[in-house]
């Protein structure tokens, strides 16, 4: 008896379709390989950031607000919000003129009295505090040599030196210039030779193995791996450069925002001094966004090489 074979069927050795994905789902691949549901969250979490971050000041000033009776609290010494945006309104809006307020409509010339000298006094910290953070971190003459005045000078406060600035540049912006520098070096070069301090000796051995010269190797090396440390530094200093021009500028100067602070107290307007104080604060902190999104982008190089690890 014959049996008759059928034959099998072909097998199909291809790979088998990806499968399809709804673009309006939010899982297709964009064309750069990132996921379209990524970007569209992506403004969703820094609307969620902006409203975490205003949560607690819009409390505040709610319970600042409720807390006031007749526009004032602790027997009219301090005023409510609404008395204090009034105020900044007049100064900031305000005409000008001979027997009108004499804050009106100065606001704007005062903070760029301040924020210029701060961007002087702050540009000359780090002209000097980078290089010389990194040469205490990298070279153990130069340590020897700067380190000690750096460590002996650090602790004297910039209040301190404000008999000295007088004395040297007198009344007028010179004076504010140089605290603020000074207050913003320390930080720079303290946390800048910690981080030239801090590089990994492998990849200092390996340049040397591939014929790098000692500039060649601080140069590529040394100060990208010394960068993170050099931007904590550039913010902490920041910070204390507009603490400088604020104090510089009660005592030394007769214009810009801690002129306007330290008249407005005497006076009696503590509606003007608040606002500048949330004027100092708001613009204290742009500054400092500024230098984190200079950060963002400088460092860009380190989160391509997380992101191929």
């Amino acid at each position: 008896m014959s049996v008759t074979m059928e034959p099998a069927a072909p097998t199909d050795t291809r790979a088998p379709a990806a499968p399809a994905y709804d673009a309006p789902s939010g899982t297709a691949g964009a064309a750069s390989g990132r996921p379209r549901g990524a970007t569209l969250r992506r403004p969703t979490r820094l609307a969620g950031r902006v409203l975490l971050g205003l949560a607690l000041p819009v409390i505040v000033l709610a319970a600042w607000q409720l807390a006031g009776r007749g526009g004032s609290l602790f027997g009219g010494v301090l005023p409510t919000p609404d008395r204090v945006w009034a105020a900044w309104w007049t100064w900031a809006f305000g005409a000008q003129g001979l027997g009108l307020n004499p804050y009106s409509g100065t606001w704007l010339a005062n903070v760029l009295y301040s924020a210029e000298r701060v961007a002087k006094g702050f540009g000359c910290a780090i002209l000097i505090g980078v290089p010389a953070g990194i040469a205490i971190g990298w070279n153990r003459i130069a340590a020897g040599a700067l380190d000690p005045t750096v460590q002996i000078l650090r602790p004297i406060p910039i209040t301190a030196w404000l008999p000295f600035s007088i004395a040297v540049f007198g009344i007028g912006p010179g004076g504010a210039i140089f605290l603020i520098a000074l207050g913003a070096f320390y930080p720079i070069v303290v946390n800048t030779s910690q981080g030239a301090r801090d590089v990994d000796r492998m990849l200092i051995r390996a340049a040397l193995m591939m014929g790098a010269g000692p500039f060649t190797i601080l140069r590529r090396v040394v100060l990208p791996a010394a960068l993170p440390s050099v931007f904590t530094g550039l913010r902490i200093g920041l910070g204390i450069g507009w603490t400088a021009v604020i104090v510089a500028e009660m005592v030394a100067v007769k214009s810009g925002l801690g002129y306007v602070l330290w008249d407005a107290y005497y006076v009696g307007r503590m509606d003007v001094v608040i606002a500048d104080m949330i004027t100092i604060g708001l613009l204290g902190f742009l500054s400092d966004r500024l230098v984190l999104a200079i950060e963002h982008w400088a460092l860009a190089w380190r989160r391509l090489q997380s992101h191929h690890a």
